[in-house]
């Protein structure tokens, strides 16, 4: 048997990929995180290090001999490998760790990344080098690293995009990339603008038209007085050559609607040039446009708004003969500086030879496969556009008043807000006049490379300008953001939070556990409180301000769906929910996990925490937002404690919400005047509107409209479905809930004691991704509080087999000296039927609402029946 490893032979196992696109519980960076399952590795090929080692030397630190590598080095040498491979010299990637779970063999591997699609990319590339080094298998490296860079130069930001990008990153404004083009999103909500490469939300489709038409163009500039050259559009390269006489030799072809110097050719002056510049044209487009050649240097203005904020001279694609290589050798030897890359994606384009470039290498009497002599210049193209391989230098402090005012002027007169200039001058230096100056080209979305990294002179953070004319100075186009997580209450408080904002005239967009909501408008109705929820409501233009609930699930799958928050409330953690699922076995792990919206919350921000829950206070330790307290004791000792410090602090006291800050102290609004409260007789409730008020006061809502807002949010099926909704059904009480949990159970049972009855029939199911002891033990809460039990499988079996849900709750009841009846419904609505048919009057029948939507739309159907039929 060979002792060489089989090349088939697996190592290990990458189980799964989660895309972090916001800040999450390990950092506050974008990262991959890959669960990766780790084989025992005895016999790795020898030559293993060495291989990863040729393959990228960044590694030699992790690879210093030794015994056969054990997962925790394997995790370390798949993150190394996963950042390196995505290194630019423009990006800083420093973000990498290792995080274990509850089997030894299976381990979290996290690293940053810039771009998704290419960190996906290059975590599946490490993935592929470690396992071939391993397994002393073939791999094809060079290749595979090859066509990872043409993936990040398909798809990472250009350096236009990146300039304005990095400026408004710089001001403190959020970006949401919103495709894999140059589309992104500046800013949220109300406030957000807009970039396309070098086009904003302010510029004019209507001036991006005119300038296409390089004919237009020059028309409505010669009207204003302002120096074009002469020329006219034609059909064919016989009227090419025919206007070519008229206008006067040397002349330019170029297309009509073109760009980046696709097509353009100059200083022409035989009819062969003509001929062939035409062709050469019309492949670009169906309009050809003959102009007379200005002789001087070839400048590009930039201009942003009323400003010239850069200018640069520049030189042609060009090669210097060495008496040994060819021109196309010359060519190749220049496309390997690392500063050219392919299209837009570096500060230089590589040079190609196309037909112009033949043209142009013919006028010199050579061709490709020509070596010319040492030292002499080779012109690749007439026209000094980078896209075709040229160079430019920065002159903006050289350029004379005049033409910075023609340049400005001429922007203005086809409306662009963002406009590069092409101009032939001979001295830019000199005044504008009829020998020193012509406009030959207008340009919408201008390349900013030139300017950003000239091949000579001072760097122009043209980015920062564009942002400038977006915002004003101050302006972050960030809107409020409140963010909403814990255990239980979070629907409620997002809800009752968002109304107070709205009583301010803010059009407030909401998610939750059941919509989104735009100023009133339901944009969605399922499970609505995870990143992709969010992220609508703050890309939505009308939106004045968020309320986001913040579920646990999102935080693990994606991050948060936003940079920084205003205001985070945590509304409790208690003995968690949710445990066992994604390596979340505790209380303490889930509060981790929600700590993450409490970390993001803005130095100037508010995180409002509940006073009363251990893992909740502890999320103010070591944050630089400030912390605002709450529960309805206000003796209770970390209010008293924060107090002292000088912190704010919401409770109640003799019936009254006091709102504290310090020692300083006064009444608010008495529980009778919050109709959510039920006077006071709902102890979830106050808490729910503790901080919701304890939110509001943190943005600096004025009372006014926080003292409208909690005495006009009630519990009723409009602004709460399906949380304690309370109606009268034929003389029957019947109270509407989403608890789903121990906990929630508990405070609901509790509540329910202030309201007499004769029985109690509960119509009750649990969410399938709780563990089987959180199941029974909501059996047997169930079990001490009522006489009727109704049992259904609703939507949310989540992989469960049928039956199983509605077992493990019957185990919980087993043996209750309480429950009479036990019925297991196939149907959450006809379970609620059969159980309202069982109550009479002056009994209370409480619905888990599975759906809380259609529950509340099902009982509304019934009374209306009841209504009718009298």
């Amino acid at each position: 048997m060979s002792s060489q490893p089989s090349a088939t032979r697996s190592f290990f196992h990458s189980q799964k990929v989660l895309v972090l696109r916001g800040p999450n519980r390990w950092t506050r960076a974008t990262v991959i995180e890959g669960w990766v399952r780790f084989l025992p590795v005895s016999s790795p090929a020898p030559d293993w290090r060495d291989r990863l080692l040729d393959w990228q030397p960044a590694l030699a630190s992790r690879l210093t001999g030794g015994p056969p590598p054990a997962a925790e080095l394997l995790a370390t040498l798949l993150h190394d490998l996963t950042r390196h491979l995505q290194a630019r010299p423009d990006l800083t990637l420093d973000f990498v760790k290792v995080a274990p779970t509850s089997q030894p063999d299976l381990l979290r591997v996290i690293v940053q990344y810039d771009e998704e699609t290419v960190g996906r990319a290059a975590f599946a590339l490490a993935c592929r080098m470690l396992e071939t080094a391993l397994a002393g298998a073939p791999l094809e490296v060079a290749a595979a690293m090859a066509e990872l860079t043409e993936l990040a130069d398909d798809l990472c930001l250009g350096p236009s995009t990146r300039s304005m990008v990095d400026a408004a990153l710089s001001r403190g404004i959020p970006v949401r990339r919103l495709t894999e083009g140059s589309l992104v999103q500046l800013g949220w909500g109300s406030k957000q603008r807009k970039i396309l490469a070098a086009a904003t939300s302010h510029t004019s489709a209507i001036a991006e038209d005119i300038v296409q038409d390089k004919d237009l163009t020059c028309r409505l500039l010669r009207e204003v007085g302002l120096p074009v050259p002469i020329g006219r559009p034609v059909a064919s390269a016989e009227a090419a050559w025919t206007a070519a006489l008229e206008i006067g030799l040397p002349v330019v072809v170029k297309p009509l609607d073109g760009n980046q110097g696709r097509g353009v050719a100059l200083n022409l002056s035989t009819r062969e040039q003509v001929l062939t510049a035409y062709q050469s044209a019309f492949e670009e487009s169906d309009s050809v446009i003959v102009e007379s050649f200005a002789p001087g240097g070839d400048y590009r203005l930039l201009v942003v708004g009323r400003q010239l904020v850069a200018a640069s001279r520049r030189r042609p694609a060009h090669v210097i003969g060495d008496g040994e290589h060819t021109v196309n050798g010359l060519i190749e030897l220049a496309n390997l500086d690392p500063l050219r890359a392919p299209g837009h994606a570096a500060v230089l384009s590589v040079i190609r030879i196309d037909a112009v470039a033949l043209a142009v290498l013919a006028d010199q009497g050579l061709a490709p496969d020509s070596v010319p002599e040492a030292g002499r210049l080779v012109l690749i193209r007439r026209n000094a556009n980078l896209s075709t391989g040229g160079t430019a230098a920065d002159c903006t402090e050289e350029v004379h008043p005049t033409i910075r005012d023609a340049a400005i002027e001429a922007a203005q007169t086809v409306g662009l807000d963002i406009c590069g200039i092409d101009i032939v001058a001979r001295d830019i230096s000199q005044p504008l006049g009829p020998d020193n100056g012509v406009i030959i080209e207008l340009n919408a979305r201008p390349g900013l490379r030139m300017h950003l990294a000239p091949s000579d002179g001072k760097p122009r953070n043209v980015g920062e300008a564009v942002i400038s004319t977006l915002f004003n100075p101050g302006e972050d186009g960030r809107i409020p953001i409140v963010a909403v997580t814990g255990v239980n209450g979070k629907t409620t408080t997002a809800r009752f939070i968002a109304h107070l904002l709205g009583q301010s005239g803010w059009r407030v967009g909401s998610t939750s556990t059941d919509e989104v909501i735009v100023g009133g408008r339901i944009l969605d109705h399922r499970d609505c409180s995870g990143p992709k929820s969010a992220r609508s409501v703050l890309a939505y233009p009308g939106t004045d301000a968020a309320v986001l609930e913040i579920a646990r699930g999102g935080v693990l799958r994606e991050g948060l769906p936003f940079d920084r928050c205003d205001v985070a409330v945590v509304t409790n953690i208690g003995a968690g929910d949710h445990l066992g699922i994604a390596e979340i076995h505790t209380p303490e792990e889930l509060a981790a996990v929600k700590q993450t919206v409490v970390a993001a919350v803005s130095p100037t921000g508010t995180a409002v925490l509940n006073a009363t829950d251990p893992l909740v206070v502890r999320m103010a330790v070591n944050q630089p937002c400030r912390a605002l307290f709450f529960a309805i004791d206000g003796n209770h000792e970390t209010i008293v404690r924060h107090r002292a410090d000088g912190g704010r602090a919401i409770f109640v006291r003799d019936g009254w919400i006091i709102r504290a800050e310090g020692v300083a102290e006064a009444p608010f609004i008495a529980l009778a005047e919050v109709p959510l409260t039920h006077g006071g007789r709902i102890h979830f409730q106050i808490e729910n509107t503790l901080a919701a008020i304890g939110a509001a006061w943190s943005l600096g809502i004025a009372d006014e409209f926080i003292l409208g807002g909690a005495a006009s949010f009630n519990s009723g099926m409009d602004h709460c479905a399906g949380r304690f909704n309370m109606l009268d059904f034929r003389g029957i009480q019947v109270i509407i809930d989403y608890a789903h949990n121990v906990d929630a159970l508990r405070s609901l049972f509790a509540a329910i004691q202030q309201f007499p009855h004769e029985r109690r029939i509960i119509v009750y199911s649990s969410a399938g991704d709780r563990r089987d002891s959180d199941i029974v033990e909501q059996g047997s809460q169930i079990a001490l509080h009522f006489d009727e039990v109704w049992l259904y499988e609703g939507d949310y079996v989540r992989g469960r087999p049928p039956g199983e849900i509605m077992t493990l709750i019957a185990a919980g009841l087993d043996g209750s000296q309480r429950v009479r009846r036990i019925e297991h419904i196939q149907g959450h609505l006809q379970a609620v039927d059969l159980a309202l048919a069982s109550a009479n009057p002056g009994d209370l029948v409480m619905i888990q609402a599975d759906t809380a939507r259609e529950t509340v739309h099902h009982l509304r159907g019934k009374l209306a029946s009841l209504a009718v039929t009298g």
